[in-house]
């Protein structure tokens, strides 16, 4: 009996694994191929003689060029994904203001928010410092993708909370948007390759759905790990921690 339990656990292992590398793959060839045909009705309208009327011709380059661009993001995304996973990329670890990478965050992303009427404010004592010892291109690559994703699925005229709590050995990093929320049978799904809530809808929003699955390697890479809390029609809340300061006793090692 016990050897029985155990092949058949190993068989529903390889049927998981099997059933996640065909959904991977139905995934990844609808991500390229969006991209790739627009790309190609663009050019071969020009080739078929679009080309000579200069107005049509800059327009039909202008889209060809944002969709390549688009593919482009897409292949960055996945080769930073896979290098993650298979622990390739190093860590950089340094002393940083978590407060001033935030705004740095914010003031970048200020304009797209701007567009919609959605309102960033941020909630930290400004008379204090916030430092944090992680790697901090990575850290601004997670503080992006969280408060770029509050803008996008938020609604015009949206507002968006960024609050910092600073304890005795952690910072918490908080970013609270006003958005449609994320239903609970989709929770605990966001976070891998390729999946978006409604996925005809976000798929008009850009992005290459893979985001948050980058943010949440970046933080497993600081023994740290994202959590989500949502309420539909209310919004939703997006939290990590980082430690204050390097512990003697338990160093980050890089990777």
């Amino acid at each position: 009996n016990s050897y029985a339990l155990a092949r058949q656990s190993e068989i529903d292992t390889l049927q998981k694994n099997a059933e996640f590398r065909r959904e991977f793959i139905a995934d990844i060839s609808h991500e390229f191929k969006t991209p790739i045909f627009a790309t190609q009705g663009y050019i071969h309208t020009l080739i078929d003689g679009a080309i000579d009327d200069k107005q049509v011709r800059m327009k039909f380059l202008r889209k060809a060029a944002k969709s390549l661009d688009s593919l482009n993001h897409l292949v960055h995304d996945l080769l930073t994904l896979n290098q993650m996973e298979s622990g390739v990329i190093k860590f950089s670890f340094s002393e940083f203001d978590l407060l001033e990478l935030v705004m740095e965050v914010i003031d970048e992303l200020e304009h797209k928010a701007g567009k919609r009427d959605v309102n960033i404010t941020v909630e930290a004592d400004r008379a204090k410092s916030y430092p944090t010892i992680a790697d901090r291109q990575k850290i601004y690559r997670v503080c992006q993708n969280l408060i770029f994703n509050a803008v996008k699925y938020n609604h015009d005229g949206g507002e968006i909370k960024v609050s910092l709590k600073l304890s005795k050995n952690q910072i918490q990093v908080e970013v609270k948007d006003t958005g449609p929320g994320i239903p609970p049978e989709d929770l605990k799904r966001i976070f891998e390759r390729f999946y978006r809530v409604e996925k005809s809808r976000s798929k008009g929003k850009g992005g290459t759905g893979l985001g948050l699955a980058i943010v949440k390697h970046i933080l497993e890479g600081h023994k740290s790990k994202i959590s989500v809390t949502s309420v539909v029609g209310k919004g939703s809340i997006f939290s990590f921690e980082l430690p204050t300061e390097k512990k003697k006793s338990d160093s980050i090692e890089e990777t």
